[in-house]
């Protein structure tokens, strides 16, 4: 059964061919028997995922049976950086090691209203903070193509949750691309929406457009499946919205070919991408002229926004960090000591400078979709790298500076609030995924899942999954 996509089980679920404990127990079958490979699922709650399944099938807790994203029963696993209401949630952090909540954030709720089973929570590094998953409680997460590999992060259990076949949908969240590397890294989707499409309920940053929650899939059918389980307006959270009056399963299945296709791979030389990665993507990127479509070079100019991206990221830091530091500052990794205490140290000055660099990038990137539908780039500067460093150590035969060096890619679209999917677009020649980032303007979630179903359905690089771990070495040339 775990070779079914969310679609194929969620219909069988419908019509009573198999049940939601079938599935469950499907589900633990496979996470028992890749677990020990890649340490992507690190606490498990099958015995209340039970309860649920039986609930559901007594006729309980089906009162979202008829609206758009209803699950039916499927498992799905959730972030370790969010609440499930009596499961042990972490937040990739030993201050918390014990910690288990009375209440599930308000998503985790909306998902098992809509019908999604929790069986799992992944795993996630300490407090989200990274592009590779460790924490100093639950170890290394495991790139399943080859594990030597980092799975990216900070979404990196659930990329691996998917691509293994140990759920057939993962929750996650972004901030600088933890739903976008992880699903580069991995071979699977994920998708960054727009600000205020998906509640992020108990954040004490509800008023900032970085953070994101959001899913990810084996394909992109999966994926606005879940992303019609999530999307719509939530009282705790202020920057959101109703769900739109088509589905996003309606509008992929609609989808039509955009007309004009804007292309860079590194920003005109302002970003390090690694050579190969640039290659292949290029070529990737020109399958959307065999739909007919005007693909063009274009480059909406990033300026200074590196600089400006970690000045409001640091801010960030500050509401989230600054507290624990002062209480639990021996407990708490130096990437995170060293962003939170760059953030406090910002003038007025600095910030506001930075903002009006962000809504100068932004007024540029809303011009650019004036002309083109969507905009495609990368999603990754680098291919997967050794699981047991931080960051990648080069990028382009360049040094990184900081842990968030390589992440300018994904940054850049969020800095531009806008709704931005990774897909696969093949394999370098070690065999590591490499992917695209297609990107539309905020709220542009339909018009980004139509063009990457169109892209997937071209390459068939979903039909790959799920796999079996794989047992691999570093590349040579890493």
């Amino acid at each position: 059964m775990f070779n079914l996509t969310a679609t194929e089980a969620v219909a069988h679920l419908k019509q009573r061919e198999i049940s939601p404990l079938e599935l469950i127990d499907a589900a633990a079958a496979r996470i028992a028997a890749v677990e020990p490979a890649v340490n992507a699922l690190p606490t498990l709650c099958l015995d209340r995922a039970r309860d649920h399944a039986k609930a559901l099938m007594a006729g309980q807790r089906r009162d979202a049976e008829h609206e758009p994203g209803w699950l039916g029963g499927l498992p799905v696993s959730i972030k370790d950086l969010t609440d499930v209401a009596g499961v042990r949630t972490t937040y990739g952090s030993p201050i918390f090691k014990d910690h288990v909540p009375a209440t599930s954030h308000p998503l985790v709720e909306r998902i098992e209203r809509k019908g999604g089973i929790v069986v799992a929570k992944s795993n996630t590094p300490e407090f989200g903070a990274g592009g590779s998953t460790f924490n100093e409680v639950f170890g290394r997460t495991r790139n399943p193509w080859n594990t030597a590999l980092t799975c990216g992060g900070s979404t990196g259990g659930g990329a691996v949750s998917v691509a293994t076949g140990e759920v057939w949908l993962a929750h996650g969240s972004d901030h600088g691309g933890s739903l976008r590397r992880p699903g580069t890294y991995c071979s699977v989707v994920g998708l960054r929406p727009s600000p205020g499409r998906v509640t992020r309920g108990t954040s004490n940053n509800l008023f900032s457009p970085l953070s994101v929650q959001g899913p990810m899939a084996r394909n992109i059918p999966d994926l606005a499946l879940f992303l019609d389980t999530m999307a719509g307006f939530c009282p705790f959270d202020p920057l959101t919205y109703d769900a739109p009056a088509v589905s996003y399963v309606d509008a992929v299945a609609a989808a039509r070919p955009p007309k004009r296709v804007a292309w860079s791979a590194n920003y005109s030389g302002a970003l390090d991408v690694d050579r190969e990665t640039r290659e292949i993507c290029e070529k990737a990127v020109c399958r959307f002229e065999e739909m007919g479509c005007i693909v063009e070079e274009f480059d909406p100019g990033l300026g200074n926004l590196e600089e400006a991206f970690m000045v409001l990221r640091s801010q960030h830091f500050v509401v989230d960090r600054a507290l624990q530091i002062a209480a639990h500052r021996d407990l708490i990794k130096p990437d995170i000591i060293w962003n939170t205490e760059k953030g406090m140290a910002q003038t007025p000055v600095e910030i506001a400078w930075a903002e009006r660099e962000r809504a100068a990038f932004y007024r540029r990137v809303a011009a650019m979709f004036q002309t083109y539908d969507i905009f495609v780039t990368p999603s990754a500067a680098t291919p997967a790298f050794d699981v047991n460093l931080r960051n990648p150590e080069m990028v382009d035969g360049k040094k990184l500076t900081n842990y968030m060096g390589a992440s300018m890619l994904n940054a850049a679209m969020t800095m531009a609030s806008a709704a931005a999917v990774a897909i696969p677009a093949g394999f370098d020649r070690f065999g590591r995924p490499v992917g695209l980032q297609i990107a539309a303007p905020t709220r542009g979630e339909a018009t980004v899942l139509g063009a990457a179903a169109l892209f997937e359905q071209l390459t068939g690089l979903d039909k790959l999954l799920p796999i079996d771990p794989r047992m691999g070495t570093l590349p040579s040339a890493h």
